[in-house]
């Protein structure tokens, strides 16, 4: 079978299966992950090189757009303290959480290699975050927290990823010059979406009568303002963002009314359904090929160190969600106005954001990026155990907070708190 008999494979198993999730009343990601894995075990079956370069380019730009695009901007700002808590403050705090403990746990790992594994697994993932609690009756607060916070941690993620393999690779690490680094990154990217997204509405302003050419500009625009950013070497993920954020308000407006913002939500849905599933399914492809690179007799104690790594992850995010929602008391315990009472938490949603926090095709990307070796041409270090820690820790999220957060919000009741 070639490349392009098993992709028509694999949109055909992923269109099957999320008929039927829907039916049985199951997350469609669980059963595409397994599947995926059992497409992966199929004897004969061609390696799917799964290339990191694509998954950040045809994956990542599409899904963020989108995400921002119907992000409720009231709800984002309302919530921007908790939301950057979580995309910024909490994806450090994982990030060296994680490193402290392989450092101390697994034979092997340095510091830099510590920080690159935290780096990898730090940041939630939009589209297994999205995918699962859609349908579950959450409030539009909570599932904004989700979106801001799913939508600004890839870009932090991805800088801490960026640090941590250049000290690997080699090069010195001054705390100083990665914070202005950081700094850089984050205000390079918000320029380019800036500037390109206000290039996008005035195209869109003047075709919005014409709507295959103005939608096909928006289809167009993330990738541009991706690849642009990161030729520039700033954030693309926060380039894609600011640009989803502006026509989000601008198809808002009177210009985008009608017929063109209905074709132009059709469309987005259709692609948005078949990358989502498509992302599912690569991540259970992964795992056989990755399994296959590993000493057997390290397979089992690295899974534990997976489930060890995962509960340190939660812990810190519960933690650090409902010490947000202390300190959002504290601040606003004496403002009556109604958009800070709006941005207080409840212990029930506080919960269910902590519970949401899945690993997805970032984490499994950005380790397969991992380089192969270092400047010097000596392999690079524990790569296959980086790489195998961060696919069991993606699939351990992904089904076992999966499958128990649907249960967890019927139990906690929150269809009927939503107001």
């Amino acid at each position: 079978m070639d490349q392009y008999g098993i992709i028509l494979l694999l949109l055909a198993i992923m269109l099957g299966l999320s008929a039927i999730a829907e039916k049985i009343k199951l997350p469609y990601p669980i059963l595409l992950v397994v599947a995926g894995i059992g497409v992966g075990c199929i004897p004969g079956m061609p390696k799917i090189e799964l290339d990191p370069e694509i998954v950040f380019l045809l994956f990542l730009p599409p899904m963020l757009y989108d995400a921002a695009y119907n992000i409720s901007l009231k709800e984002f700002k309302n919530n921007i303290s908790t939301i950057m808590t979580l995309a910024f403050t909490l994806v450090f705090m994982t990030a060296s959480g994680i490193a402290v403990m392989v450092h101390y746990l697994i034979p092997g790992m340095t510091w830099p290699l510590s920080f690159a594994l935290g780096a990898i697994l730090s940041a939630t993932d939009a589209v297994a975050a999205m995918s699962i609690t859609k349908g579950l009756g959450l409030s539009h607060k909570t599932m904004t927290i989700l979106e801001g916070e799913s939508l600004i941690n890839d870009a932090s993620g991805l800088i801490a990823y960026r640090l941590a393999v250049a000290a690997v690779t080699g090069s010195s690490f001054i705390l100083w010059k990665a914070g202005v680094q950081f700094l850089f990154l984050l205000v390079g990217g918000y320029l380019v979406g800036l500037v390109l997204g206000l290039v996008l509405t005035f195209l869109l302003k003047h075709t919005h009568r014409k709507s295959v050419v103005a939608i096909s500009f928006t289809l167009l625009m993330p990738f541009i303002a991706y690849l642009t950013a990161e030729e520039l070497h700033v954030s693309g993920v926060i380039a894609v963002v600011v640009i989803g954020f502006m026509i989000s308000r601008l198809s808002r407006a009177k210009n985008l009314a009608g017929e063109t913002r209905a074709s132009y939500k059709s469309i987005w849905e259709i692609i948005v359904f078949i990358l989502n599933g498509l992302i599912f399914v690569l991540i259970g492809i992964e795992f056989p090929y990755v399994i296959k690179n590993i000493d057997p007799a390290l397979i089992w104690p690295l899974i534990g160190y997976s489930f060890l790594i995962c509960l340190l992850a939660l812990v810190i995010r519960m933690l650090r969600i409902f010490l947000q929602r202390v300190n959002l008391e504290k601040t606003f315990q004496r403002k009556s106005i109604a958009r800070h009472r709006r941005a207080l938490l409840n212990w029930k949603e506080c919960l269910i954001i902590g519970w949401s926090g899945m690993r997805g095709i970032v984490s499994l990307a950005t380790a397969l990026a991992l380089p192969l070796t270092l400047s010097d041409g000596t392999a690079f270090p524990q790569r296959n155990v980086i790489i195998f820690i961060s696919v069991v820790v993606v699939l351990i999220t992904l089904v076992v907070q999966g499958l128990s957060l649907p249960l967890l919000v019927r139990f906690l009741n929150v269809k009927h708190q939503n107001h």
